[in-house]
């Protein structure tokens, strides 16, 4: 009896067997089963290498001696010193406006004619019927007339006066149509080149419609048009360098400025005139050597030196700075220090700047 129950005890593990016997097993199943009983952990991203951007460096600028040329420029053309448009002056009726139509024309463009030679005529045909006509019922009022003052002394003073003035105004119609016919005819004021032809045979004109252009092609000149606030900048005997195209740069001075009037009434006697495109409205260089080649109409610029300074230290508009009135540029040495400094500033154009105080040449500056 008692030796039994001593082998079943022996055989019955004690409570703290069994809990040590459960935590080995516990632990090398979860070592046998590795990763397969827990969740997989997600993989490290790998993120790119961020490179900070550099500041970009401000230029840094020398301070020169150099020249400086203030400029204008303008466009223009070769033109002749000499040129007229030429219309006729006839009107359609005595004191009134009117038309016609041109009988004939006695030349064409570009050819040569010397002072005198016709250059078109008006279908008047009708005004010489009508002359012919005045001119015999004005002999009929000399006869009259001729009659009256044979018997002057029946007529009242008043009455006489009356009849000589009636007398007068039929003489002076009949010079107006004589008049009209001869303006009919269009003749060349001088030795030229037509160089513009406007009408042909059969077209209808009016007074002062331009007819043809008539040029002196011997005497050309270049001719230049300026806004006014650059023509104030311009004097005689200024350098101007003129570019043609067709022919390249050529030096030379301004000889003459415009000396037409601006009024449009000025110096002409008719405002139904039309403006003529007189060389006389233009700003005139001398060329030091005349191109071949160069026509009259040919298109050119010129630029005109309104002012040059010598040996002026000089800088970028880029590296001049300016607050509530005050010039100021940043001075760079060579250790890459940057300082103030205060400067006066003269001339400036597009791509320079006159220092007048406060730089030396050599020194660097910085741009904005």
């Amino acid at each position: 009896m008692f030796m039994r129950w001593w082998t079943d005890a022996s055989r019955r593990p004690n409570r703290s067997a069994r809990v040590a016997f459960a935590l080995t097993l516990a632990a090398a199943l979860a070592v046998t089963s590795g990763c397969s009983l827990l969740p997989k952990e997600a993989e490290e991203e790998v993120l790119p290498t961020i490179t900070p951007p550099k500041l970009s460096e401000k230029p840094t600028y020398d301070v020169r001696v150099e020249t400086i040329e203030q400029k204008v420029q303008g466009i223009g053309k070769i033109m002749s010193l000499r040129e007229e448009n030429l219309f006729f002056t006839s009107s359609g009726e005595t004191g009134g406006a009117g038309s016609f139509r041109v009988k004939e024309v006695y030349v064409k463009s570009g050819e040569t004619v010397a002072a005198g030679d016709l250059i078109a005529v008006l279908d008047v045909a009708e005004k010489e019927r009508e002359l012919r006509r005045q001119k015999l019922e004005f002999r009929q009022e000399e006869l009259k007339m001729i009659d009256i003052l044979r018997k002057a002394d029946e007529y009242e003073p008043e009455e006489l006066e009356q009849l000589k003035v009636d007398f007068e105004l039929k003489r002076t119609t009949l010079v107006e149509l004589e008049e009209t016919i001869a303006n009919a005819q269009l003749t060349a004021p001088f030795d030229g080149s037509v160089v513009s032809l406007k009408v042909k045979a059969g077209d209808t004109v009016a007074a002062y419609d331009t007819i043809a252009v008539l040029a002196d092609l011997s005497e050309l000149a270049v001719a230049v048009d300026f806004s006014r606030d650059d023509l104030n900048k311009v004097a005689v005997g200024m350098d101007a360098v003129v570019s043609i195209s067709a022919a390249g740069e050529h030096k030379g001075k301004v000889e003459r400025l415009p000396t037409a009037e601006e009024d449009n009434n000025n110096g002409n006697p008719n405002p139904n005139q039309p403006e003529e495109d007189s060389v006389d409205n233009y700003l005139l260089v001398e060329l030091e050597s005349w191109p071949e080649g160069v026509t009259r109409g040919t298109p050119l610029s010129v630029t005109v030196v309104t002012d040059r300074i010598e040996q002026a230290v000089v800088i970028p508009p880029a590296a001049l700075r300016s607050y509530n009135g005050r010039s100021y540029v940043q001075v760079v040495d060579g250790e890459g220090n940057k300082a103030e400094v205060d400067v006066e500033v003269g001339k400036q154009t597009s791509t320079q700047v006159q220092i007048v105080k406060g730089l030396e040449p050599g020194q660097k500056v910085v741009g904005r």
